[in-house]
């Protein structure tokens, strides 16, 4: 099931990162980083394979000194996805990533001090055609921002730092920019991509810096991104999280596809929350059908509900669908009752039946079935239900009148 997003995208200039478009009409890309040794190509080519299969568009690795400089060489020509050199404090590891034939540079402002340094990679990105984003971060602010500003980190000081960096790029010409603002504070993030975009039509490049592990660190970058994406900021991602950079990714590509802005590529399993009426262990069924799924490409919506009273009708919308009901589950494609299978079977049909969908459509797998026959074997399991426990399985109403008598209101 596709959702398209209903809010608009800030208008911006579009770049080149490779053979990815930022910015513009483009689609909003997914970055991860590399936590190997740049110097050890191997490791770092299959994790970037790895990245390129969880879906992301782009790929940085650091280049902080001459061996990483080497490495990039024998990277960028087997790498499926373009790689940016993320570059520290030596301007000359810049200069070297470009020979080296990466697609773009990081360059956070204050880390390479000297102008005529930044300028002179510059020159070297306008000659190339390469473009560089612009990393401020809250962190690493230089000190005579922080006490401009009363010595602490405010949005105004980050988007002053990448309009330094920015008019150093103006005097030579060079034009091939993203930004980034990030801070491990969502408020402060959020406040100063505001202010960014305000000042600039150059894409943003979006991230919460150090969100750290998940589970929270998943919550801390889905406040802030989202947030801005929702507003219409924001050309490309990065999910900054203590864990493995798949799961950066990840995050990323569900984000986006949650708020319409990607195509979906996996299956996206809904279950309802349970209740008193769930005929099975509706948490260890929706793991199940994860696990199950896994990796598989099924741009689906795929739903597990609990019971056949509410189910199918909650989870009308999804391209396919199961409901407990009996000690049988009771599938549905579109809303539309298709199939009775036992209970046991419930995850594998699932799989199989989402399988033939992606490949079929829901039309075709209609027509397999007698759904009317399914309807009715569904209708029974759920008059038995309501039948068995009624219809406050929940019994909410009991609670209700209970308040009621407390208050002298019954």
């Amino acid at each position: 099931m596709e959702v398209s997003a209903t809010f608009d995208r800030r208008p911006t200039r579009q770049i080149q990162v490779g053979d990815v478009a930022v910015g513009g009409d483009a689609p909003i890309s997914v970055q991860s980083m590399t936590d190997t040794r740049t110097a050890d190509v191997e490791g770092t080519l299959k994790q970037i394979y790895s990245l390129a299969a969880a879906g992301a568009d782009i790929v940085r690795c650091t280049c902080n000194d001459p061996e990483a400089a080497e490495g990039l060489a024998r990277i960028v020509p087997r790498s499926p996805v373009p790689i940016v050199a993320d570059i520290h404090h030596q301007y000359r590891r810049a200069l070297e990533a470009l020979e080296a034939g990466v697609a773009c540079l990081r360059l956070n402002p204050g880390n390479i001090k000297k102008p005529e340094h930044i300028k002179a990679v510059a020159r070297e990105c306008k000659d190339r055609n390469v473009p560089i984003r612009i990393g401020v971060n809250g962190g690493s602010l230089h000190p005579d921002l922080k006490a401009k500003y009363g010595d602490k980190v405010t949005p105004e000081a980050m988007v002053e730092s990448a309009q330094m960096e920015l008019a150093y790029f103006d005097e030579v010409g060079f034009d091939l920019v993203k930004i980034s603002v990030k801070a491990s504070s969502v408020p402060l993030m959020i406040d100063a991509y505001r202010m960014l975009s305000e000042v600039t039509d150059h894409p943003l490049h979006l991230g919460v810096t150090e969100a750290g592990p998940p589970p929270g660190g998943i919550i801390k970058a889905t406040a802030g991104i989202a947030t801005l994406l929702a507003e219409g900021i924001g050309d490309t991602i990065r999910y900054s999280l203590t864990s493995d950079p798949v799961d950066e990714v990840k995050a990323g590509r569900q984000l986006l596809e949650s708020l319409g802005l990607r195509e979906r590529k996996n299956v996206d399993l809904i279950a309802c929350p349970s209740c008193g009426r769930a005929e099975i262990d509706v948490y260890a069924v929706a793991q199940q059908a994860l696990e199950a799924f896994g990796e598989r490409e099924l741009p689906l919506q795929v739903a597990v509900m609990g019971c056949v009273v509410n189910g199918p009708g909650e989870a009308g919308d999804a391209d396919l669908g199961i409901a407990a009901g009996n000690k049988r589950g009771h599938l549905f494609i579109k809303g539309k009752n298709a199939a009775v299978v036992p209970e046991d079977e419930m995850v594998d049909q699932l799989v199989e039946w989402a399988e033939f969908i992606a490949e079929h459509g829901s039309e075709a797998a209609l027509a397999r079935v007698d759904s009317e026959k399914a309807a009715r074997e569904a209708e029974r399991d759920r008059l038995a239900l309501l039948e068995s426990q009624g219809d406050d399985a929940n019994d909410s109403e009991q609670i209700v009148d209970l308040m009621r008598t407390r208050r002298g209101d019954g």
